[in-house]
C-alpha cells in the first residue's frame, strides 16, 4: 500500500513505523473473514482493511472525524487478522498509533470521556480491590449490567510454602487478585507440585495494558517501567528461570515491552530481556505435565470446553498448546466451532461497546454450549468473567482444573 505521510508524521519514529506497516498491506481482504466486528456489522470500515484505510488517511493529513474514532473504537484488538494476514501486517501496532493520533484530534462527548478516564484510572488502582469487595458484599442488590461485572467472592485456598531450586516470577495482576484470587494460588500450587517455586515481586503492578490501549500510552509505559524495575533484580541475579503470566492479556503485553520501550534509552535493553524471559503459563505445560501425571486423582467427568483467548492464540500465537497436554493428563478437552473468534470481552470493550460485546458472547456461548460441557476452561480472567456472566455452566481457568485434580497430599 503506497503512502505519503503528512509533514507532521514524516520522519518521526511513529510515522516510520506506521508507514512500514501500511506498506505491507496488499488489500487482499483475507482479514474480513476472521474479523468479529465485520462478521456482525458487515461494514468495511468495521474491518481491519477498512480501519487501515482510515488510519492511512489520517497519517496522510486528512482530519479524522467522530466517525473515524467510532470505527477504531469498535475494534476488539483481538488480532485475529494478524493470524490470517498472509503479508504479516502488524495491525495491532498500527492501531495503537492510529488511535492515539485520533484521540488527540477528535474530542469525545464528556460522558464517554469520563467513563474512559474512570476505567483507565480505576481498574489498575489500589482502590479496585476494596471496591470489588464492596460490590461483592452487595452483589444481589446491584443492577444486572453491573452485577455481571462483579463475580461472587472466591476462596483462594492456601499458598504453598515449600522451597525449590527452580523458581519463576508470577505477575499477580491488577484485577485478578480481587476478582479471581484462586487462579494465582492454583498456579502456585500446581507449579509447586511440579517442583517449581512461585515468587511474586510485591512492587510489580498492572502490566500497563489498560492505560496503553485506552490511549494513555505514557501512563501505560510508566507502569511497564515500574514492573521492569521490580523484576530486574531477580533476573540480574539469575534467581528465576522465567516470568510467568497466567492471564494471557497481561502476557501478550509484557512480551511486547521490548517493542514498546525500544526507543527508551534507559529501559530498552532491560525491556527486551524481560520480554524474552516472559512465558505464558501454558508454555510450561509440556515440562510439568509428566511430573504431575502420577499425582492426579480422578479427573472431572464429562467434557471440558476450551475457549482459547485471543490474547493467547492471536496475540501470543500460542495455539494447540493447552489442549493436548490436558488430554494427556486425562481431561476430555474439546474445541467449539469458531474457536478462533473473540468472545467479546477484550479488556474494557465489554463496558465501552456493551451491545457488540454481548452479541459476541452469545455467539461464543452458543458454540461452547453445543459441546454439552460440564465446565468451560479458558486462560484469561477477562474472558472467564465475561463468559460466566452469560451462562450457568462453570467457567474456570485451566490451571484451576488441574489444581483440583492434584492429589491433595502432594499439592
Amino acid at each position: 500500500m503506497q503512502t505519503h505521510l503528512a509533514h507532521e508524521f514524516a520522519g518521526t519514529l511513529e510515522g516510520q513505523e506506521a508507514e512500514a506497516i501500511l506498506r505491507k498491506c496488499v488489500h487482499c481482504g483475507f482479514c474480513l473473514a476472521t474479523c468479529p466486528t465485520y462478521q456482525l456489522l458487515g461494514d468495511e470500515l468495521d474491518s481491519p482493511r477498512g480501519r487501515i484505510y482510515l488510519m492511512k488517511q489520517v497519517l496522510e493529513g486528512q482530519q479524522p472525524t467522530r466517525k473515524t474514532q467510532l470505527h477504531l473504537d469498535r475494534c476488539l484488538t483481538c488480532r485475529n487478522c494478524e493470524t490470517t494476514c498472509p503479508s504479516g501486517v502488524e495491525y495491532g501496532h498500527l492501531l495503537d498509533i492510529g488511535r492515539r493520533i485520533v484521540e488527540e484530534k477528535v474530542d469525545r462527548p464528556k460522558g464517554e470521556g469520563a467513563l474512559r478516564w474512570a476505567l483507565k484510572e480505576g481498574v489498575p488502582s489500589p482502590l479496585f480491590a476494596p471496591a470489588m469487595k464492596l460490590g461483592q458484599a452487595v452483589r444481589g442488590a446491584l443492577p444486572a449490567r453491573l452485577r455481571e461485572k462483579v463475580p461472587p467472592r472466591q476462596s483462594a485456598g492456601h499458598w504453598p510454602t515449600r522451597t525449590h531450586a527452580r523458581k519463576v516470577l508470577l505477575l499477580a495482576g491488577c484485577v485478578q487478585p480481587a476478582m479471581s484470587p484462586n487462579i494465582n494460588h492454583a498456579t502456585a500450587r500446581v507449579l509447586d507440585a511440579a517442583g517449581i517455586q512461585v515468587v511474586v515481586a510485591a512492587e510489580a503492578g498492572c502490566c500497563g495494558a489498560v492505560k496503553f490501549h485506552m490511549n494513555d500510552q505514557d501512563g501505560g509505559k510508566d507502569q511497564m517501567r515500574a514492573n521492569i524495575d521490580a523484576w530486574w533484580p531477580y533476573l540480574e541475579r539469575g534467581e528465576v528461570e522465567a516470568i510467568v503470566m497466567n492471564a494471557s492479556g497481561c502476557g501478550v503485553t509484557v512480551k511486547e515491552y521490548g517493542h514498546l520501550l525500544r526507543n527508551d534509552a534507559k529501559y530498552s535493553e532491560k525491556a527486551a530481556r524481560v520480554s524474552a524471559a516472559t512465558r505464558d503459563l501454558s508454555e510450561l505445560l509440556a515440562d510439568i505435565a509428566p511430573r504431575l501425571k502420577n499425582q492426579l486423582r480422578r479427573q472431572l467427568p464429562g467434557v471440558v470446553a476450551w475457549h482459547p483467548p485471543c490474547t493467547l492464540q492471536h496475540g501470543q500465537q500460542l495455539r494447540g498448546v493447552v489442549e493436548p497436554q490436558l488430554r494427556a493428563l486425562g481431561f476430555d478437552v474439546q474445541l467449539p466451532a469458531e474457536s478462533h473468534l473473540c468472545c467479546g470481552s477484550a479488556g474494557t470493550y465489554s463496558v465501552l461497546q456493551a451491545a457488540l460485546s454481548q452479541q459476541l458472547r452469545a455467539r461464543k456461548l452458543g458454540h461452547l454450549g453445543a459441546l454439552a460441557p460440564v465446565v468451560i476452561a479458558s486462560a484469561n480472567v477477562g474472558c472467564i468473567t465475561h463468559l460466566q456472566a452469560g451462562t450457568d455452566t462453570p467457567v474456570r481457568h485451566w490451571v484451576e482444573l488441574l489444581d483440583e485434580a492434584l492429589d491433595e497430599a502432594l499439592a
